[in-house]
């Protein structure tokens, strides 16, 4: 594929995108990359429905195939928050520190077995002919009492993965792309793109 435009300015996305469609496509652009590229109010209900909108108007504005994703951290005792607001949970300006210090005083006094939660992700993948595809991915995991790791973004340091000791911020890009809520929808993207005629040459691309 020659090229793709992923509705993000997330830089710390953005390379975990690259690195696992490497070989596959050919450029992948971002938001970044283009003059007055629309900001895009994400006021679905559902992961699925903030990643089309994304994916829709990227399309729209670059005329180029688009890949959007939304996706957040669902908190068991939190009755599912921050979810489809995991990136604003501190408010519009909070940022991933302050996310996570929100997150640790809601979690306040909560013992291990009740600080259960899981990473989902919803990946829209929308073309100019009007094709739409979703792909889906989850990994659980519980929330720690204090950030461990310096890799990953948002709320990585804090998400223990489910048979691992390590965070999501310990883990390095090749491993975290192997078993994370984003690498499992990406896996299916590339996996739908190399079974598309044109994408990915005999063998190439292929896990």
């Amino acid at each position: 594929m020659k090229e793709l435009v992923v509705a993000t300015r997330n830089r710390g996305k953005l390379n975990e995108i690259r690195a696992f469609l490497s070989g596959v496509v050919e450029r992948v652009s971002c938001a970044s990359d283009f003059e007055g590229f629309p900001e895009t109010v994400e006021d679905g209900a559902t992961f699925e429905q903030n990643a089309l909108k994304k994916a829709r108007e990227a399309m729209r504005f670059t005329g180029l195939p688009a890949l959007a994703d939304d996706s957040g951290l669902v908190v068991d005792a939190l009755d599912g928050r921050p979810g489809v607001l995991s990136a604003r949970f501190s408010g519009e300006e909070g940022g991933d520190g302050a996310n996570n210090r929100k997150l640790l005083e809601e979690m306040g006094g909560m013992p291990p077995q009740g600080r259960g939660a899981a990473f989902v992700c919803a990946l829209a993948y929308v073309t100019p002919d009007g094709g739409e595809r979703l792909f889906f991915g989850r990994v659980g995991g519980r929330i720690l009492e204090q950030e461990r790791g310096e890799g990953g973004f948002g709320y990585d340091p804090l998400f223990l993965v489910d048979g691992f000791q390590r965070t999501m911020a310990e883990l390095g890009m090749e491993e975290k792309n192997g078993i994370s809520h984003r690498g499992e929808a990406l896996r299916g993207f590339r996996e739908y793109l190399c079974g598309c005629p044109g994408f990915c040459g005999a063998g190439e691309g292929q896990e």
